[in-house]
């Protein structure tokens, strides 16, 4: 435990300066789902929770290259040097390096341990639901995004731009997440958060209409 702290302390410093939707808050989030999904599937709970504390310390490097870097790659990179330091094994090392730098959504590396899909699911759970909400509203208005448009057209408009809005995100890629899920007990809670999603569009759509 002593060893983990240390580490955590360590990736702490890389999201100082991070934004709502991602930030420390975020590793937590995902950390605390990590282990609830790593003990319903019986994973090594020492590499899941070190993979999930360190899966975002790349970030930075991403946001700096405007998307040139990715932040997985890098933050495995990164990771892998952070664990050498404090003397982990070989073998575990590249067990971790490998989750994180699979857990992202473009980069085509797909999670083959147990850990590593533990992770994927983690962070994309983190998306959807009330929370997924809530970071779909703080990165639209980071962006300068419209607070709603109901008839979006997601062929016709871009991200990063005004119509880039909360529900444009729940439209081209939140939506989708439930189906993304390897484990069990991801796709057990995705199926639930994605419901809870659909109802606050749905309401959301009335309210702007008046109907509400």
């Amino acid at each position: 435990m002593e060893l983990f702290e240390q580490i955590k302390k360590e990736a702490k410093t890389f999201l100082l300066d991070s934004k709502g939707c991602h930030d420390w808050e975020h590793i937590q989030r995902v950390y605390n789902l990590s282990m609830r999904i790593g003990q319903k599937e019986r994973a090594n709970l020492e590499i899941l929770g070190l993979s999930a504390i360190l899966h975002d310390i790349g970030r930075d490097a991403e946001t700096r290259s405007k998307g040139k870097i990715c932040h997985a790659c890098e933050g495995a990179s990164m990771a892998g040097k952070i664990l050498q330091k404090h003397n982990l094994n070989k073998d575990k090392i590249d067990r971790i390096v490998h989750c994180i730098e699979c857990h992202r959504f473009r980069n085509n590396k797909i999670p083959a341990s147990k850990e590593a899909k533990i992770l994927f699911d983690a962070d994309k759970l983190d998306s959807i639901g009330a929370i997924g909400i809530g970071r779909a509203f703080i990165f639209a208005g980071e962006n300068g995004a419209k607070m709603h448009s109901k008839n979006i057209d997601i062929e016709t408009t871009s991200a990063y731009t005004i119509e880039d809005t909360a529900y444009r995100e729940f439209m081209v890629k939140l939506r989708k997440i439930k189906d993304m899920m390897f484990t069990a007990e991801g796709k057990k809670i995705a199926e639930e958060r994605h419901k809870y999603m659909a109802i606050f569009f749905d309401r959301l759509h009335k309210e702007v209409d008046g109907i509400l």
